[in-house]
């Protein structure tokens, strides 16, 4: 893996230096609005050329614009990611509803229909995602990290997943493990700076979003606005400890 100012290293190392560059945007930019625009940029370039790297020498991918097949499942995000797509709702709204798609509408009914499932009782639904449109992301250009880590070697085995007829995917692992080593430690600065770390289920947290337009400055402030969305399979302590026995070894 490739890290700020070094070169190649491993994954424990590639950890802590995203840590720490993370730690210095919430130094800079900690209180201000900016600091949502400069974590997750901050992210996804990291995520984008790491993936770079440690995809070199794998196979293409199957996954190509208009391939809205895996768009069934559970997506989780981060606040930062959760305000950013929030504002990004917002800012296309008009747009959007000039050919006719009421963005916000789609993502409150699609809440009211996975409200509560678990990851497996919501591939079970089948459902597509709220933002899916001809079978192109409406929020392509902010979509969250777990979005960006999941790609597929094989689009005929992700048909048949599904369908409910596999059980196996040939997944991506770089784009999978840099996802998770990137929004770990992004998760691990905001922690250490006090902020609400955890993961959402990202309908219910933007329906919070949409609804209340002080959620950022209650969100800089320390609040955990989207407590209500919070995905729990893996509580905050046991993440916390994660993260200090990390940065400890």
């Amino acid at each position: 893996m490739a890290g700020a100012g070094s070169g190649d290293f491993g994954p424990l190392s590639f950890f802590k230096a995203q840590h720490r560059a993370f730690a210095e945007t919430l130094k800079q930019r900690q209180g201000t609005e900016g600091l949502v625009d400069g974590l997750l940029l901050q992210a996804w370039d990291s995520f984008d050329r790491n993936v770079d790297i440690q995809a070199e020498g794998k196979p293409p991918l199957a996954c190509h614009k208009g391939c809205a097949t895996c768009c069934t499942l559970r997506v989780t995000a981060t606040a930062p990611e959760v305000l950013m797509i929030g504002r990004y709702v917002r800012w296309s709204n008009g747009r959007f509803k000039s050919i006719g798609i009421d963005l916000p509408a789609r993502i409150a009914d699609a809440d009211a229909q996975t409200r509560g499932l678990d990851e497996a009782q919501r591939v079970m639904l089948r459902l597509r995602c709220p933002y899916i449109e001809n079978g192109v992301c409406l929020i392509y250009q902010v979509r969250p990290l777990a979005c960006r880590g999941h790609a597929s070697y094989d689009v005929r085995a992700c048909v048949e997943a599904a369908a409910g007829r596999a059980d196996e995917i040939p997944y991506s692992e770089p784009h999978m493990v840099v996802r998770s080593l990137v929004q770990h430690a992004m998760q691990s600065s905001l922690r250490d700076a006090g902020m609400a770390f955890g993961v959402y289920e990202l309908n219910h947290a933007l329906c919070i979003a949409l609804q209340n337009e002080n959620c950022c400055t209650e969100w800089l402030s320390g609040a955990d606005v989207f407590a209500p969305a919070a995905v729990t399979e893996v509580g905050s302590d046991e993440m916390a400890r994660l993260f200090d026995a990390i940065l400890a070894s």
